[in-house]
């Protein structure tokens, strides 16, 4: 008997829903800088990639990133940190991004 391999793709839908943030929203989808810090470009394009692809809010715990929950009146929010005090914030609907900010 001879076994043939068999090969399953499986695509998981997730990815970011909205935005707060206009300029990340056009950098997002059309690499527009226009409303955005040029000189932090490559890092928001990571950030934005990460989230786009992860599935909850432990996919964006990378190296850097300092991904924390945010408390008070903002619970239920995430942040990572872009430079200095800038961050990016978001909130996980099941496994996709919302008000990204």
């Amino acid at each position: 008997m001879r076994l043939t391999p068999i090969t399953y793709q499986v695509t998981i839908a997730t990815m970011i829903r909205s935005f707060r943030h206009n300029g990340l929203e056009r950098f997002f989808l059309t690499g527009s800088r226009a409303g955005i810090q040029p000189r932090r470009a490559k890092r928001l394009q990571l950030i934005l990639a990460r989230l786009h692809a992860s599935t909850g809010p432990r996919d964006m715990r990378l190296p850097g990133l300092d991904l924390h929950q945010l408390g008070g009146d903002r619970a239920g929010e995430w942040a990572v940190s872009v430079s200095g005090n800038w961050r990016v914030t978001f909130i996980f609907d099941g496994t996709n991004g919302v008000s990204v900010n």
